[in-house]
């Protein structure tokens, strides 16, 4: 096996939804009620319920800029790689990366749909709620079914609503929904408390999976007031361990014992030690009369989590301690994390320094075990033959990769009348 043998599919890459997202997802008497972008101040603007949203370009989209540029300055649609929120331009750049499948988390919603849980009216919240999901599933996935795998989003402010926004989803064919990782550090109720068990039964009847990004816990970490950024953006990851805590200790898993849950871009790497930390516990402290059914914790562990990285050579390395059948690798299209378009050279580099050459192990980790738990055929609309990264990077070939200025972009875009609001 060779790198351009591989397959690939990425269940952490993320959508800028595009300015005309709701003209054909929303009735007609709200129409006007609908989420909208307005250029003001040379910069562009979501607005919803009088509420504007700056969107920070410069760390959700900074795919295709130099990274002198990256910042949390907002910015314009016109600045940005087009594969941001074409959908066209992305399976484009998909090919160009060799990847075949994605699945993307929501920008201007929120991971948790935070833009409508924080609206005034949730009435005409939960429409555009429900909007978005049919945009996202119908015109972003539907539009190259064989490329996407559909995820979803709830009502936070409403498990009843979110059980049937559930419902709902899966019999569009939805396989994940988005959710926060440590629910409680936003006021919501946590996982521990069982108010989310009607959504969480929703989920293991429909089979989907809860998709729990990082990013959206940072409260949980209590910084020093001098503490640059850098501290959220390094121990991002070990919120992962936190929350994987909150649904193995507490009630949770011993209720859904079929729940699926994936830490997405939470790593690899701190697992092994996990692992061995919770079952040392749980050997050493009988006194806490914790019940994990006759199992280890690191076995119901193994039953219900899929560990997703985008690059972690350590993590490579202890594959066995952490479970081959667990781990899923991830593109982060177009964050500043991202491996593109170099993503099929940074994979390979790391499974040859981790002695990862067996491409049974090599299939598990960049296709199978993503595909497995998500329930999704990566061949049902391609044939393998097509799917492998040397053939899609093939019918890429007039892609232009480079990097360019936000200028440069800007210009380029607007005389082909891209991305103008």
């Amino acid at each position: 096996m060779d790198m351009d043998d591989m397959i690939l599919v990425s269940i952490d890459d993320h959508m800028i939804e595009p300015p005309h997202m709701y003209e054909n997802h929303v009735p007609k008497k709200w129409r006007a009620e609908a989420p909208m972008v307005v250029h003001e101040d040379g910069i562009d603007q979501w607005v919803f319920q009088g509420e504007k949203t700056s969107t920070s370009f410069g760390m959700s989209a900074t795919v295709g800029w130099p990274s002198e540029e990256w910042g949390f300055t907002p910015g314009t649609y016109s600045e940005l790689r087009p594969g941001c929120f074409d959908v066209h331009q992305r399976v484009r750049d998909m090919d160009a990366n060799g990847v075949l499948g994605s699945m993307c988390f929501p920008t201007m919603a929120g991971w948790n749909a935070r833009t409508f849980a924080e609206a005034r009216d949730k009435q005409i919240a939960l429409v555009m709620l429900e909007a978005y999901n049919d945009w996202a599933i119908d015109e972003w996935c539907g539009t190259y079914p064989g490329r996407f795998i559909p995820l979803g989003i709830v009502p936070m402010w409403d498990v009843d609503a979110a059980v049937a926004e559930v419902r709902r989803l899966a019999g569009k064919g939805c396989r994940s929904i988005s959710f926060l990782e440590t629910p409680h550090v936003q006021g919501f109720p946590s996982f521990l408390s069982g108010y989310w068990d009607p959504m969480l039964g929703a989920l293991s009847d429909e089979g989907m999976v809860l998709s729990l990004h990082i990013g959206a816990g940072f409260q949980i970490i209590q910084r020093a007031e001098e503490a640059p950024v850098d501290h959220l953006m390094v121990l991002a990851c070990q919120i992962s361990a936190i929350t994987a805590q909150d649904l193995l200790f507490g009630p949770t898993l011993r209720r859904f014992p079929e729940l699926k849950v994936a830490l997405s871009e939470g790593g690899i790497g701190w697992i092994p030690f996990y692992l061995d930390r919770i079952d040392r516990h749980f050997n050493n402290q009988e006194w806490l009369h914790s019940d994990f059914g006759g199992k280890l914790p690191s076995e119901v562990f193994r039953e219900h989590f899929l560990a997703c990285y985008i690059t972690d050579p350590s993590g490579l390395l202890l594959r066995d301690r952490i479970g081959i059948d667990l781990i899923a690798w991830e593109c982060d299209y177009p964050h500043t994390d991202t491996t593109w378009p170099e993503s099929p050279e940074f994979a390979w580099r790391e499974f040859g320094e981790a002695g990862v050459t067996d491409r049974t192990e090599i299939d598990k980790i960049t296709w199978q075990n993503a595909c497995r738990f998500y329930g999704w055929d990566p061949f049902a609309h391609t044939p393998r033959e097509q799917a492998t990264v040397g053939a899609l990077r093939a019918r890429a070939r007039d892609v232009d990769v480079r990097r360019m200025s936000r200028h440069e972009w800007r210009k380029r875009n607007e005389a082909a009348g891209v991305g103008v609001v």
